[in-house]
């Protein structure tokens, strides 16, 4: 399986809810260096592949290009329950995702 193919498989398995970095991803594919190569993946991601679940590890959003702004992204977390802290980053200390051997599978 390609690297890709590995974060693809593993933005599938991200719950409703949960979140996950661009590093824990590339840490969860035996590339722990490689989080901008996640990030490269994903804008080649399959349609409907949960990416908006996918953000940076200090909470940020995405970057304004992805989901039609940073605004939509947020509204698509929130309304899956993503709690937001007061500066606009998503607290990850509530949603982040603890991998797939966490036995989390993805409603989608």
């Amino acid at each position: 399986m390609s690297f890709r193919d590995e974060v693809y498989e593993l933005v599938s398995r991200l719950p409703a809810g949960k979140l996950a970095t661009y590093g824990q991803l590339a840490a969860l594919c035996g590339r722990p260096r490689a989080s901008r190569i996640v990030g490269a993946a994903l804008l080649h991601a399959p349609e409907g592949l949960p990416c908006h679940r996918v953000i940076y590890r200090d909470g940020t959003l995405c970057c304004d290009k992805a989901f039609g702004g940073k605004e939509i992204q947020q509204q698509m977390l929130e309304a899956e329950g993503v709690p937001f802290l007061p500066d606009g980053r998503a607290d990850l200390r509530v949603c982040q995702w603890e991998g797939p051997e966490a036995g989390f599978e993805s409603e989608d």
